[in-house]
This record gives C-alpha cells, structure tokens and sequence, in this order.
C-alpha cells in the first residue's frame, strides 16, 4: 500500500442531504478526486448516524419509534456475539458472512460507493470512510431503563468491538486498490465530556473506548480519524492513538490553538490535522464566504498559532481541509457548494 501524505488535500466528513444515492455518489467523487469518500444519507433511516451501526448488535430492540438494547434479556444474543466476534478475529475473511457486515439496506449507497468508484482511474491518493464512536453511541444508546449503555460496564465491551469489526468490515472493502485507507470515528458526543451528564466518566475511559475501537483498525493497516464537531478537551484526543484529528476549525479554532503544544507534539509524531474550515452550521454563511476568504482565514490563524516554532508550509504538509461537519442537515444546494468550497480551499492552499 502506498504511503500517505496529507498535503493540504480535501476529505468530506461523510453525511449528505441527498434523497438519491447517485447523484450524491457523482457530487463525491467529482469534487473529491484526493480523497473520495462514500456519503452516508440520513434521509434513508438506515443510514443514520447511529442506527447505521446497531445492526448486528445484540439486544437491539424497537419498539414504538424508540431504539433500545435489551440487558437483562439478551444474555444468549450476547454469548452469540461473542462467538462470532472471536471467529471473526481469528480469520479475518469471515467478515463479509459476518453480522458486522453492512446489509442490503445499511450499505446500500456505501456499495454504490464502491462500484462507481472502481469505474474511474485509480488516480486517487486515499480513500475514506467512517463509523459511529464508541462514546457516541454507548452516550446515545439506552437500556430498557433508559439508562446510557456507557454506563453498562458488560455492553461498553460489547459495543467497542462491535465497532471495531464494523470498522474492518468497511477498511477490508475501501483497499482493494490497495491506495491509503482513512477511516474517522464520529465523535460529536464528545463536545459534552466534562459537563454534569458524564461526571462520572474519566479521560482515562474516553481514552479505553477509542483506543479499544482505533487499534485494531489501525493495526489493519488504516489512518483512523476522530471527528468532533464541536468544542472538547482536545489534550484528551492528542493522547490517543489515532492519526488525524479532525476539528470545526471554522468555529472553534480559537479553543483548539490553547493546545499548540500537544498539537505539535502529535504532529511531530506524524500526526495529521484535518482543519474543518468550510462552514456547515448556516447557510447564509454557506452562501456568503468565498474559499479565498477560507484561505485566508486559516493561513492567518496558523501563523499566529506556529509564531516562530515552525512554518505555515510545514502545518500544510501535515493537513487535510474538510467542511466543518457532516452535510446531512443542510438543503441539496448547499452541501455541494460545501463540497465545491473544501475542494477549492484545499486547491488554492496548495498552489494548484
């Protein structure tokens, strides 16, 4: 496999609005040459953030529009689990029988993805991809109590391997050409860690979860990203093992430069900094910037954030630029002028 350099190219985060596969499939890959990336549509319910992810996993129940996991009944669901799990582990090549593969309906565009991508020249340097995080989903899933499974000591193991083997489902699929493999774990849920609803849970825990989900993937071969689209305890995030961080560098790169140092301690390492600089949150705003202002914007923040520790070209070698979230929520027209915004900041940083 190739190695990667992040360059200042462009990746999306992966959600977008569309109703129909293809057209959002074409928008992709025509403003995403780099790095393409399959685009998960929310407007099907089985493409859902999370409930993309829930297949397969034992004590899943639903029940008047409510998702739940079943703990005290799903004792033989879960032993079943864990038989496969170790199956699968032992032999990688069992995936694709597996319940960690996405069905018909989950990985119905993700397959499309992939056949229309195998259509174009492989001139792409990466390909990406992306799943829900662990702390995410244990934070939003709940027991027939409605109580967080975060906080289900038994189902917190159940779910970071589910999560990993549902990572290398999808990293196994994305290199058959053998080109660079970014996987991101979609974390939005972390812009609450530290408030009074998780408490109780420690940066040692957050750490646990995302190492458990990140290392097998990582050890698969792959580049594994955290998405956050909001503010966090970025200190947290640079002690992991991941390779690329992704933040709303539009909104918040102000609170992500207060950790300069760990930032260039993780890029010393070969860390990479995915810079979230398109905006995504208003569509006036999404109308009104320009990517030279983008541009801009960033190269005088950077400075300011290297002073005389190193260069502005140095941070770009190490970058990747994307919008600042996931496109699901926005009109059609905005998402793919979102797109069209990524690729023309990150072709106008790059002297392209």
């Amino acid at each position: 496999m190739e190695l990667f350099q992040a360059a200042g190219q462009a990746t999306l985060v992966g959600s977008m609005p569309h109703a129909d596969p293809e057209r959002a499939v074409s928008v992709v890959l025509d403003t995403m040459p780099h790095i393409p990336v399959w685009p998960q549509l929310p407007k099907y319910p089985a493409e859902q953030m999370m409930v993309q992810y829930l297949e397969g996993l034992p004590g899943v129940r639903r029940d008047a529009g409510r998702v739940w996991v079943d703990t005290e009944g799903a004792d033989e669901e879960i032993l079943s689990f864990y038989e496969d799990y170790l199956a699968v582990d032992g032999s990688p090549s069992l995936l694709d029988q597996s319940r960690f593969a996405m069905g018909e309906e989950t990985g119905r565009t993700f397959r499309l993805f992939l056949d229309r991508l195998a259509e174009r020249p492989a001139r792409w340097s990466a390909v990406k991809g992306q799943i829900v995080g662990p702390f995410t989903l244990l934070s939003g899933l709940t027991d027939q109590g409605r109580r967080a499974l975060l906080f289900d000591e038994r189902m917190r193991d159940v779910v970071v391997k589910h999560l990993a083997m549902k990572g290398l489902w999808q990293v196994r699929r994305l290199a058959r050409w053998a080109k660079p493999v970014i996987l991101f774990l979609d974390e939005p849920a972390l812009a609450g860690f530290g408030t009074s609803a998780f408490i109780t849970v420690s940066a040692e825990d957050i750490k646990a979860l995302l190492t458990q989900v990140a290392e097998p993937i990582r050890k698969a071969g792959a580049l594994v990203g955290v998405h956050v689209c909001a503010n966090t305890d970025w200190g947290l995030i640079f002690d992991c093992p991941l390779d690329i961080i992704n933040l709303d560098a539009y909104q918040f790169f102000d609170r992500f430069a207060l950790y300069r140092t760990q930032c260039f301690r993780f890029l010393d390492r070969g860390g990479i900094v995915a810079w979230g600089m398109v905006p995504t949150a208003d569509e006036a705003v999404i109308d009104a910037v320009s990517a030279e202002d983008l541009a801009q914007r960033w190269t005088d923040q950077v400075k300011g954030f290297c002073g005389a520790e190193r260069s502005v070209d140095a941070v770009l070698a190490q970058s990747l630029f994307t919008p600042s979230c996931g496109c699901g929520t926005l009109s059609e027209r905005h998402a793919e002028r979102v797109a069209a915004l990524t690729r023309d900041l990150s072709a106008i940083l790059r002297g392209a």
